[in-house]
């Protein structure tokens, strides 16, 4: 495949996702102060496994944690998991704002994109027993697409964060498992390869932050986190290349830690979330074997 073909495709795939109309949620709850500290809550609309309450799918959204991308663009992917006998939970939190170079928004905020994440889950269970009843908090598998995807492997590695990290937990979290969609997963390679034009870099402050906080923030450094993690991506992704994934699967490894990789053919990079694409009943069947 040509280079044209393949962007060809790339655009045409994304073009999919975003011109989606977005799916309304049965409820909406706030878990800070902030307007984008909030949580969709979308209940099950079918019984999708053996019976008794359905598990919880906490999902996280892409766009390279840039302000323009917000919880709507995923909200079909929330439905689908709903029809698919999912209690589902969208989880927003701060975005970049403001523009770096080149005009693009900027990267992530330090630290209250991390802070808003924790704060979200730490949250999740009450606010779960309140919304969406029922549904079993204590089977929640987190899932996230991208940047999204670099949150959900995070948001399992907090017992793993250095001592004075404030997001730090004194036990692994209370997951079935992680099922991250074509994540940011290794910052060292990410960085090299040029995800999201340098995104991970801004996200950690750019070159005075990168080094120094990313213990605190790259999930390739946060290993074994004792936690089910299944990783799923398209060999024909191009927003973010295969290599990132498999960097991260690769550090699992040397960790002692057994980590899934499922790589789709003919799949770029929006399509793990497009409810129109194959590739998004894949997720949800990865989803379910942690759930169930």
């Amino acid at each position: 495949m040509t280079d044209d073909v393949a962007a060809a495709r790339a655009a045409a795939e994304e073009e999919s996702v975003l011109s989606r109309p977005p799916v309304d949620p049965d409820a909406t709850a706030a878990y800070g102060d902030d307007p984008d500290q909030l949580i969709d809550f979308y209940v099950p609309r079918a019984t999708g496994g053996p019976g008794g309450p359905a598990p919880v799918v906490a999902v996280l959204h892409g766009g390279a944690w840039r302000a323009p991308y917000d919880r709507r663009h995923i909200s079909p992917f929330a439905g689908f998991l709903a029809r698919r006998g999912f209690a589902v939970a969208s989880i927003e939190y701060r975005r970049g704002a403001g523009e770096a170079g080149g005009g693009d928004p900027v990267a992530g905020r330090w630290p209250d994109t991390f802070d808003d994440v924790a704060a979200a889950l730490d949250a999740l269970p009450e606010l779960v027993r309140r919304y969406l009843p029922q549904a079993d908090p204590r089977r929640t598998v987190v899932t996230g697409h991208s940047a999204g995807g670099h949150l959900a492997l995070w948001s399992a590695a907090r017992h793993l964060l250095p001592a004075d990290a404030p997001w730090r937990t004194d036990r692994p979290a209370p997951l079935r498992g992680v099922v991250a969609l074509a994540p940011i997963a290794d910052f060292a390679v990410a960085d090299k390869l040029g995800v999201c034009a340098g995104a991970a870099r801004q996200l950690l402050g750019g070159d005075d932050g990168f080094a120094e906080r990313r213990p605190y923030a790259d999930p390739a450094l946060l290993l074994p986190t004792g936690i089910a993690t299944t990783l799923v991506q398209g060999r024909a992704d191009l927003d973010v290349p295969p290599p990132v994934a498999e960097a991260y699967t690769e550090a699992a490894a040397k960790a002692g830690e057994v980590v899934g990789l499922t790589l789709l053919e003919d799949v770029g990079h929006f399509p793990l979330i497009d409810p129109a694409a194959d590739a998004c009943a894949v997720v949800a069947e990865e989803i379910a074997q942690l759930a169930w």
